[in-house]
């Protein structure tokens, strides 16, 4: 049913959590807890949104637009990769909220919009005392989700460390989890390590709303032609549908909308990040139909003349880039240091890019994921439950006795998997 004004106002007064409310105690911006997005997209159902890595303040400004545009509820994020202590983004897990109320007010954007921190990476145990003290900090700035990623640990410190840092996140906020680094197609998640991660929180009444698995992709230009694999994704989602799980699709740049249909159709996934296809389109980089990048011979991006960037400002980042030996996807490593140079050009080049951001969005939610009109499944969903938490989606069914620390390190060892090649597979 249609959202009324007065529902929409209504949505705002009750629907946004304590700390947005707080920092933003005026807005007219309906910044919610993930679990509302997600609830959305169950509730219209073979729907997902997109939950973009906003990189720079374009991107940020095109996919809002796009949303509005298409009537649908999505996901503002940035990885810890991305924008946290050493970020190679201008915006991060400190600002990012802000930018997005800021937006949301200046353009009249009107859609439920969730501020999720994505790839909370936790690489080893001594990562932990850190992450304690900074989790707290991004709730206090305006995240409203977060992703905690110990993937690239074993599966028993994996999930003991999604146990230990729970606390930490407000029970209202919107939350995903991981099993497998994303690797392509090396060490690719099994239903085994997904149901012990799964199973092992829900014994300690943690009820995630996404599980994110090694599939298949890759994040960046896609290199391997065959990308995510659905079979497995739907296979591992099937297993765990009695804990009312839905899944995040990572790397979803450079696969196909027939591929992402497929997904959307045929697995229980409700989030899907897009993050090197917006900051390309906005560039005026070439993208081929897949939304990946197109490389010349020498492996260096092809701009479009006349489109996104002024070539002088292109041929600066190419000279910033040959100096510091940056080639294809790590491109991304200039959103930092040239946003205060492309925030300062005309307005109506960057109009132009937001709107081909904009427009590549509004393919994506509307003829590829399905996920027109989900605003006003959300905002019914806020009304219905009538107020800023809508509660967890599962209950507890395993038994906590069998899930204790001890009991953990054993199960672990019984677990077969190959977990592919150690590295650094951050967004």
């Amino acid at each position: 049913m249609p959202v009324k004004p007065a529902d929409f106002e209504k949505a705002v007064e009750i629907g946004r959590p304590p700390n947005i409310r707080r920092l933003f105690p005026n807005s007219k911006a309906l910044i919610v807890s993930g679990k509302y997005i997600d609830l959305a997209m169950l509730k219209k159902g073979k729907c997902m949104t997109i939950a973009a890595n906003t990189r720079n303040h374009i991107v940020l400004r095109g996919v809002l637009q796009a949303a509005q545009r298409a009537n649908a509820a999505i996901i503002i994020e940035i990885a810890r990769s991305e924008g946290g202590a050493n970020a190679y983004c201008p915006i991060n897990l400190w600002n990012i909220a802000r930018q997005v109320d800021a937006v949301c007010n200046e353009l009249g954007i009107t859609i439920p919009v969730a501020v999720h921190a994505d790839h909370y990476g936790i690489k080893k145990e001594s990562e932990l005392p850190a992450a304690k003290r900074e989790i707290p900090s991004l709730f206090d700035s305006g995240i409203t989700s977060i992703a905690i990623d110990a993937s690239h640990m074993r599966d028993d410190l994996n999930l003991l460390a999604n146990i230990e840092l729970y606390d930490l996140i407000p029970p209202w906020a919107g939350l995903e989890t991981e099993v497998g680094e994303i690797k392509g197609d090396l060490g690719l998640s099994t239903p085994e390590e997904a149901l012990f991660l799964i199973q092992g929180l829900n014994a300690h009444n943690i009820f995630p709303n996404w599980i994110a698995l090694n599939n298949g992709t890759t994040h960046g230009i896609e290199t391997n032609e065959e990308g995510i694999q659905i079979e497995l994704t739907a296979e591992i989602h099937r297993a765990l549908s009695p804990y009312k799980i839905s899944g995040a699709q990572h790397g979803t740049s450079g696969n196909s909308t027939e591929k992402l249909k497929k997904i959307v159709k045929e697995t229980a996934t409700t989030k899907a990040n897009v993050a090197t296809a917006l900051q390309m389109v906005g560039w005026g980089v070439e993208v081929n139909n897949y939304g990946n990048a197109i490389l010349d011979s020498n492996g260096d991006l092809k701009k479009i003349k006349g489109e996104g960037l002024p070539e002088d400002i292109w041929e600066e980042m190419n000279e910033y880039a040959r100096k510091n030996n940056i080639k294809g996807n790590d491109f991304k490593k200039l959103n930092r240091p040239f946003e205060n140079r492309i925030m300062g050009i005309e307005k109506e080049v960057k109009e132009q890019m937001a709107k081909r951001v904009e427009d590549l969005a509004y393919d994506y939610l509307v003829n590829v994921f399905n996920a027109k009109d989900t605003a006003d499944y959300a905002i019914n969903e806020i009304l219905e439950k009538g107020g800023h938490d809508p509660g967890p989606k599962a209950s507890r069914i395993e038994d906590p006795n069998e899930w204790t620390k001890e009991k953990i390190i054993e199960k672990a060892k019984l677990i077969t998997s190959d977990k592919g090649p150690e590295g650094n597979f951050d967004d």
